[in-house]
């Protein structure tokens, strides 16, 4: 055992020696940007008190997430219990991901309201803005940019979706338009894109009307992707079943969302450090 301890002790010397020596000789026009410690603090949040294809998705984008922290390159916590985080907690994090649903309780929206209004970072999909006449959270309404939830195809569907922003950080490197993996498409009303504060990023093209087999939505604006610019926050409507995470395009838009809302932190862009 004391052969093995030691043999341990040696290895992780010899790395420590190895990356100090390789940073010393990188020039500074280096590329790449190593990272020596991790990067930021991310809080991935889902409830298994939800639709099962919404559960579903949430169990896979746990996975998802997980594997862009291959090499450890931030620290990376999960819960399904909101009410573990106070505020002093939730704070230390850069960033939240909800995957099927947000706070319920007062306590724990309360928390929630002070960390957003306090720069804190969100990244919601699907059900996590789903709200109604029976939500009663008016601070969610308008952090989503002033939609409620207005009618949704069904059966699920591939769509085509169309950037509205090219040049966007979260769009720059997507196609102006591809094709989604299937998922249940929320229509808002008002629609997010009538609120001055908000940036819509991906629609869905008005190609796809007549949307739907049993439900069909035959018209009106469709934001699919956007961000409400008075806080550090993106929206993304993809999050129903277990299609969402098979097509390229829609997992880059995904990593492109996280990367962004990060890099506009208070304390500076994690990514540059």
């Amino acid at each position: 055992m004391k052969k093995k301890l030691l043999l341990s002790g040696f290895v992780l010397l010899c790395s420590f020696v190895f990356i100090t020596t390789m940073k010393a000789q990188i020039p500074d026009n280096y590329p790449a940007n190593y990272a020596s410690a991790p990067r930021f603090k991310a809080l991935v949040y889902y409830t298994h008190h939800a639709e099962e294809a919404h559960v579903d998705f949430a169990l896979q984008g746990v996975e998802f997430f997980k594997r862009l922290n291959y090499g450890n390159g931030f620290i990376l916590d999960v819960t399904t219990d909101f009410s573990e985080y106070p505020y002093e907690k939730l704070s230390e994090y850069d960033i939240v991901v909800m995957l099927d649903g947000y706070p319920n309780k007062k306590e724990e929206r309360d928390v929630f309201e002070r960390y957003m209004e306090n720069g804190g970072g969100w990244m919601g999909f699907h059900v996590a803005a789903y709200n109604d006449k029976n939500t009663k959270w008016p601070w969610l309404v308008q952090f989503l940019g002033g939609g409620v939830f207005y009618c949704n195809n069904w059966p699920p569907q591939p769509v085509k979706l169309t950037l509205d922003n090219t040049s966007h950080p979260v769009t720059k490197n997507l196609p102006v338009s591809f094709i989604a993996p299937e998922s249940e498409w929320y229509q808002w009303n008002p629609s997010p894109r009538e609120n001055k504060d908000v940036e819509v990023l991906v629609s869905l093209s008005p190609d796809n009307y007549p949307l739907g087999i049993k439900d069909v939505v035959n018209f009106g604006d469709f934001p699919i992707v956007w961000t409400n610019k008075n806080y550090r926050m993106i929206y993304l409507n993809m999050g129903h079943g277990d299609d969402e995470f098979t097509d390229a395009t829609q997992k880059l838009l995904f990593i492109n969302a996280f990367r962004w809302v990060l890099s506009q932190s208070p304390k500076g862009d994690p990514f540059k450090k």
